[in-house]
């Protein structure tokens, strides 16, 4: 009798187990993506295959055309690459407001690093487990930023730390770095980092170091400095024994334009002598930036409330308008209309205008004087987010070119229809596709997508990322090389990329045929620390 029970109980069992894989009998894979050009992310040629994705991760790679999947994508007459990896970017105002993140995936990125430029969350495993609340769109990896940490322990004092303020520094770098940064960003221009000296910053980098992060630095200037700026960032990794990233490199305003020639020759140099220097940049001869950064830094100093009775102060106001416009006289151009309106808060109605204009519709003459008071007045009313008009085209053609250089948006999510936010949140990538790869032949697609994929999953550590190869996670676009393009402009900015038909996220269609699908699969990426303490 107990026999006759114990096969029938294990017949019962046998049963239970072909009901609960029967959903999965006739199908191979989740997802194959059949017929396209594959550019795999390694550089090298373009070639004929399929791939198949299962659970979150690509399981096949070669002629698949009778396996079975649940969904099965025609990609002829397409290209079939990893998922762009974006490393500087700032989403950390929209993130929660919009953590589709649209304007990332319709340009063809699947994961971002963000907290860059010195700026960042301070409690980076709050900030993953707030992300993993929402849900992003996107993969998440970030930095911790010097300048978040210094105002954290010291405000916005103009002057050096004392031992304990620098050890407390180190501290939060290095908690952060176990929380799960990808490694310590700098903005040297910005308050309060650009007070901070060298030794501070190589006492932070270090944290960072013993955690196997990076350095990413805005350097110090972009400008008549820059040979001494990189050199500073280069100096930092080579004492720390790091990588270097240097963020959106560039030559700026009018007597620099030519110097990216030997700025490159500098970063070459420092890889010969053996430090891992690398650099990214965005497809624009302007970049963006609040509108501080046209007055002298030791204006800011001490906080909102110093800065607001120095612009009260008619001496020191005035020594401020003297400095402005001696720095104005510097870039050999006549007046502020190089700098455009991108979000200014206390009156949306000067949004897109430059300055000069901004100054002459508040009923002031045509001249620099006027419009560094008409700045300073707006940066007494909280300021604005702003487009700089300063590079030149074949500076940032010849940077470009350069093999180490990656291509980074340094934008963050964009709330669609808001403000005239800078193009480049919207087309990096597709700008470097159609324009600079498909029309001016300025790089090979293979070494667009290169630059796109491993080699910023190599710098930041995002081991499984950036190749198309059996056992990565499956972060995939699939574009139209022929209609791939930017429709975003200076002027009428919220237009999403186009030529991107499909993008999964983690084996999951984020954008099916051209169209955001309600799925938000992104993962928080951890650096090199996390992993460290969960093994």
């Amino acid at each position: 009798m107990y026999t006759i029970k114990f096969k029938a109980a294990r017949f019962n069992v046998i049963i239970l187990l072909m009901l609960l894989t029967l959903p999965l009998l006739g199908q191979d894979y989740d997802v194959v993506i059949s017929g396209g050009k594959i550019v795999d992310g390694s550089g090298n040629s373009w070639f004929y295959g399929d791939i198949g994705i299962r659970d979150g991760k690509v399981a096949a790679i070669g002629n698949l055309s009778s396996a079975a999947a649940a969904r099965k994508i025609d990609a002829s007459g397409l290209i079939v690459a990893p998922g762009f990896i974006d490393v500087h970017t700032h989403i950390e105002t929209n993130d929660l407001i919009v953590p589709s993140a649209p304007n990332f995936l319709f340009d063809g990125v699947t994961s971002v690093v963000t907290g860059n430029c010195g700026g960042s969350n301070t409690d980076i495993a709050q900030y993953f487990s707030r992300l993993d609340s929402v849900k992003m769109g996107i993969n998440v990896a970030t930095l911790i930023g010097h300048n978040s940490v210094r105002r954290a322990v010291m405000g916005d004092a103009q002057r050096d730390p004392t031992s304990d303020e620098q050890r407390q520094m180190e501290d939060l770098v290095a908690r952060a770095m176990k929380e799960g940064a990808v490694g310590l960003s700098t903005g040297l221009i910005y308050v309060p980092g650009t007070y901070s000296r060298t030794p501070e910053v190589i006492g932070l980098a270090k944290a960072a170091a013993s955690y196997n992060g990076v350095y990413a630095s805005h350097i110090r200037d972009e400008g008549d400095h820059v040979t001494e700026a990189i050199e500073e960032a280069v100096n930092i990794g080579r004492v720390n024994h790091m990588p270097v990233e240097i963020s959106h490199f560039k030559v700026t305003y009018k007597p620099n334009w030519g110097r990216s020639i030997s700025t490159i020759e500098q970063v070459e140099r420092a890889r010969k002598d053996g430090i891992d220097v690398t650099v990214d940049q965005y497809p624009y001869v302007a970049s963006s930036t609040t509108l501080n950064t046209l007055l002298p830094t030791w204006a800011f100093s001490g906080g909102s409330d110093s800065l607001q009775f120095r612009l009260k102060d008619p001496e020191t106001r005035k020594r401020i308008k003297t400095e402005m416009l001696k720095m104005l006289k510097g870039k050999l151009v006549k007046n502020y209309s190089y700098a455009v309106v991108a979000r200014y808060g206390a009156d949306t109605t000067m949004n897109g205008k430059n300055i000069s204009e901004v100054n002459i519709a508040q009923g002031k003459k045509a001249k620099a004087e006027n419009e560094a008071e008409t700045i300073m007045d707006m940066v007494a009313k909280g300021s604005a987010q702003m487009v700089y008009f300063s590079m030149n085209e074949d500076d940032l053609r010849n940077i470009m070119r350069y093999p180490f250089n990656m291509f980074a948006s340094d934008a963050g999510i964009i709330k669609y229809g808001s403000g005239v936010p800078h193009p480049r949140g919207y087309g990096t990538n597709s700008r470097v596709l159609g324009s600079y790869v498909r029309d001016q032949k300025v790089l090979r697609l293979e070494e667009a997508v290169r630059r796109m994929t491993s080699l910023p999953a190599q710098k930041f550590k995002l081991e499984d990322r950036g190749i198309l190869k059996e056992g990565m996670a499956a972060d995939v676009v699939v574009f139209d090389e022929a209609t791939v393009g930017d429709p975003s402009t200076f002027s009428k900015p919220h237009a999403y990329s186009t030529g991107f038909r499909y993008v999964v996220v983690n084996g999951a269609l984020a954008i099916d045929d051209g169209k955001i699908t309600t799925s938000r699969n992104g993962q928080v990426l951890l650096g090199p620390g996390r992993t460290k303490q969960q093994q």
